[in-house]
């Protein structure tokens, strides 16, 4: 892997490059990107960046103060294996060319400033993270949204709805069953070459691999794995981990989506993210107290729990994510801690001895979040924990769905809506803004465009279940 720009550079020679491919990620966490013959890659590239319109990319600039810089990190280079021509990949940072600054509003930014503040507390002076991202891979999709019509349609070989179908040529049944997709071997598990090519795929851009297994819900729900790493590095891995997915899909004729809640009525798709803070390549979270866990380590639990509802305007960032976050689905709608009860929003997985290995899981993210927002903002909850030493209360060990109306009424549960998230993080985020990591600017503009751009747009929108509910009425 290249590391410094001469890397880079000797590596368009050796193995021929033609183009170079520069990915960035908008506010909203999709890659953009802008392709160069390779012969315009100089070492200028790297100190100064190469310019384009940010008018043009969503919740940036105005058309008046257009001009950016897109800056490659030489560490990030890997060659982009669905491009018919050598195409080298880096991923950029954007940057002010007025300032000569990094721009404010760019996430891979702020990941960075999150970065220097943990070092700058004196806490610790790297913090891992290892997110779990979940996806569905169909066959089919159909939507579309008129004045007079509004629908969706999706389809997969695996799903349970297709146990009588006949369109197949002979349906060949070994349908996974609704809430019964963990793990089943072929031919129930239809998927199996699929992840393998795409975890392979992973591996030759960089990513360290672990693993791949089915998932819970029936119609092609799936689970890769790589290792954990650094905030930032580990944000730069999980949009890679998605450029390969959508594409190997894509390449077999396939569909893959991040959406937390495709299907109604069986689990969606979360991303479970463990993270720690180490100082002096030493573990902080391992101690005496619960679940083998120090104190720091219970203090970041407080401020997770505490500002949990602001985080999830970051961390579950789509009016789809509140499809997922309801009760009965695994899903993680108490606010509580637990070293074993999945429906907790903390998790502390069991590990053994390895102090290295003491982690904790924070449960509610889900995948369409912006990685660089949903780490960034979950360190600086830990951290405002661990400078405000936040007490998390009591562990809740107990199975939650069986707690009685009165116990289940004191434990606290996720925001019903993204407008209750957005609420919340507009009274909520001075914990954002310690070191100039989050600005008022970013996040004001990010409510803005939520508002404007998601939710009110849906409140306009007549639903197709309101016809089963009310045509006849």
């Amino acid at each position: 892997m290249a590391k410094t720009a001469q890397d880079v550079l000797q590596m368009i020679r050796d193995q021929n490059i033609r183009m170079v491919d520069l990915k960035f990620v908008d506010m909203l966490g999709v890659w953009q990107h802008c392709s160069y013959a390779s012969e315009l890659i100089d070492e200028n590239t790297f100190e100064v960046g190469m310019p384009f319109d940010g008018s043009s990319i969503r919740g940036w600039k105005t058309i008046n103060e257009s001009d950016m810089l897109m800056r490659p990190d030489p560490a990030t280079a890997w060659i982009d294996p669905f491009m018919s021509e050598p195409t080298l990949s880096m991923i950029c940072t954007i940057w002010e060319p007025r300032t000569g600054s990094t721009y404010g509003r760019c996430p891979r930014a702020i990941a960075q400033r999150a970065m220097d503040y943990l070092i700058s507390t004196g806490i610790g002076d790297v913090a891992y993270f290892g997110p779990e991202a979940e996806f569905f891979v169909f066959d089919d999709v159909r939507f579309d949204q008129q004045e007079f019509e509004c629908y969706y349609h999706v389809d997969s070989i695996e799903g349970r709805w297709n146990s009588g179908r006949v369109e197949e040529g002979g349906n060949l049944a070994y349908k996974p069953r609704y809430k019964e997709g963990y793990f089943p071997v072929g031919p129930t598990d239809t998927l199996q070459d699929l992840r393998t090519e795409m975890l392979l795929t992973m591996a030759a851009c960089g990513v360290p691999i672990e693993k791949h297994h089915h998932e819970v819900a029936t119609g092609g729900q799936c689970e890769l794995g790589f290792r954990f790493a650094p905030l930032l590095t580990a944000a730069d891995y999980l949009m890679t981990y998605k450029y390969v997915i959508k594409n190997v899909a894509r390449r077999r004729g396939k569909t893959a989506t991040f959406m937390p809640k495709p299907l109604f009525n069986d689990n969606g798709s979360g991303m479970h993210t463990h993270q720690s803070i180490w100082k002096d390549g030493q573990p902080l979270f391992a101690g005496d107290k619960y679940a083998g866990l120090s104190q720091i380590a219970l203090w970041y639990i407080g401020g997770l729990l505490k500002h949990a509802p602001a985080l999830l305007a970051f961390t579950n960032p789509t009016t789809n994510s509140y499809k997922r976050l309801v009760p009965g689905f695994e899903a993680p709608v108490n606010l509580v801690y637990s070293q074993g009860n999945r429906s907790a929003a903390i998790r502390i997985p069991v590990t053994g001895d390895n102090p290295k290995a003491k982690r904790l899981e924070f449960r509610c993210p889900d995948p369409m979040c912006n990685p660089y927002l949903a780490f960034s903002a979950m360190m600086m909850a830990g951290i405002d924990g661990i400078k405000n030493q936040i007490d998390p209360g009591e562990p809740l060990d107990k199975n939650i769905y069986e707690l009685t109306p009165e116990e289940l009424a004191v434990v606290p549960s996720t925001p019903g809506s993204l407008e209750d998230a957005l609420s919340a993080l507009e009274k909520d985020h001075e914990f954002l803004l310690a070191g100039g990591v989050f600005s008022e600017d970013f996040i004001e503009n990010w409510i803005t465009w939520k508002l404007d751009n998601e939710i009110n747009p849906m409140r306009l929108r007549p639903h197709p279940y309101e016809f089963a509910l009310y045509y006849d009425g």
